[in-house]
């Protein structure tokens, strides 16, 4: 505005057309205001040069009212003094913009039509075009309705001027190009705020395979799928929806990378203390195999908890990697040997586990892994398992089977026997 009033102290008897000049209303001449701006006599406004003043405005104009004025025509001794606010306005507003293009300002204005290219928008008296590859959450089809772009009318957004020429009276002005902006300003303030252990509300934006982004006001962070609840084997899309308000726990804020990493299973602690309750150091209890990383095996228990093998407490022996002794979906006997409740971490044992396990039916392989569960586990979970083989019987062509041990002779095979050998005997005696 200070640019524009040029006028104090300046001679305004040589006003020229396209001077913009600040005047004083002093009456009215029916539809049209008189205004002084310091000429020799008062100049005219007529009523068509007003349109850009809301109504209300307009009518309550009065005596002393300062208005913003442009010289349409200048006074000579044949012509009035003529004066226009809309153009006046005009020229500020493409001043304005010029100001905001070189300082690359973002600002809100109102959409005021469209068309099938894009929004319509007026920024201080100046058509503005939003192309519609630069509105955000619309994709450009050329051959595609424009309907939906009249929910846009009336509607306020954070734009950016990318483009202004004054000669063509051209200006484009981006919400995408604003919006980047604006999230990269307000990812910055997060960043510094943010404190790694508090609970935020968010809004979830974006629901993946891997886990969920939720916007904490102005910048996203990342649940990743293990952080979604305490039980592990979760769909994302099964639980949320975009635009779910949810609590959310800061696990990690990363300045370099501009990262933020978020847990909703943590928001609620609660859940993990009411199922560890049911546990003890020492316990030994059935898990299943969830995920292998080099360090160990990842176990579930029953309930929506998970513990972890370290790679030491599967077997005795040193491994290359957990996959020596388990597989994924393993159903295994574990011992838990260390329960952190401010971590929310348990800590299992596979080795530990084994002599208890043996007792009660658990059957190991050589690897270490379990070959057989015991009944009464396999019944529990539904689980099949091939029938024992029954105890082997030697065979009787084989060599090295024992004989068999003969039955007891009868009396009379006692009596035959002896006299056989008698005979026998008499022979041998004859020959010599």
């Amino acid at each position: 505005m200070a640019e524009l009033l040029e006028s104090e102290g300046r001679p305004f008897e040589h006003l020229q057309r396209g001077d913009v000049v600040e005047g004083t209303v002093v009456g009215t001449a029916g539809d049209a205001l008189l205004v002084d701006v310091g000429a020799k006599s008062e100049g005219l406004i007529p009523a068509g040069e007003m349109q850009s003043l809301p109504a209300e405005q307009r009518s309550s104009l009065g005596a002393d009212e300062r208005l913003l004025v442009y010289v349409l025509q200048a006074e000579s001794d044949e012509d009035q003094l003529l004066l226009s606010v809309d153009r006046a306005r005009g020229e500020q507003g493409w001043r304005e913009l010029q100001n905001r293009h070189e300082s690359g300002e973002i600002f809100e204005a109102a959409v005021s039509g469209f068309n099938k290219g894009g929004l319509l928008v007026n920024v201080e008296g100046v058509n503005a075009f939003v192309p519609l590859s630069q509105v955000v959450g619309v994709t450009p089809d050329r051959d595609g309705p424009v309907g939906g772009l009249a929910e846009f009318v009336g509607r306020s957004l954070r734009l950016k001027v990318i483009e202004i020429n004054r000669r063509r009276n051209r200006v484009i002005l981006s919400e995408r190009a604003a919006m980047q902006e604006w999230r990269a300003e307000q990812k910055d303030r997060l960043l510094a705020e943010l404190r790694e252990g508090e609970i935020r509300k968010g809004r979830v934006t974006s629901i993946r395979s891997f886990g969920v982004f939720v916007d904490l006001g102005g910048a996203d962070g990342l649940v990743h799928l293990s952080e979604l609840a305490w039980d592990r084997d979760v769909n994302p899309e099964e639980l949320f929806s975009v635009g779910d308000e949810v609590d959310v726990y800061v696990m990690k804020v990363d300045h370099e990378s501009k990262k933020i990493g978020l847990s909703l299973r943590r928001a609620k602690p609660e859940q993990w203390d009411d199922v560890v309750e049911n546990y003890t150091v020492g316990q030994v209890v059935t898990g299943t195999v969830t995920k292998l990383v080099t360090f160990g095996a990842f176990a579930r228990l029953e309930g929506p908890v998970e513990g972890l093998i370290h790679v030491s407490e599967l077997v005795d022996r040193r491994i290359s990697h957990p996959r020596d002794v388990v597989a994924e979906a393993d159903i295994i006997p574990v011992k838990i040997v260390r329960i952190e409740r401010d971590r929310h971490r348990l800590g299992l044992s596979l080795r530990q586990a084994r002599p208890e396990a043996e007792a009660s039916g658990w059957v190991f392989n050589e690897e270490g892994g379990i070959d057989r569960l015991p009944s009464d586990v396999a019944e529990q979970l539904g689980i099949e398992q091939e029938p024992l083989p029954p105890p082997a019987t030697p065979s009787a062509d084989d060599p090295a089977a024992p004989a068999p041990e003969a039955a007891p002779a009868t009396a009379m095979e006692v009596a035959l026997q002896k006299a056989g050998l008698a005979e026998q005997d008499r022979q041998d005696e004859a020959e010599d």
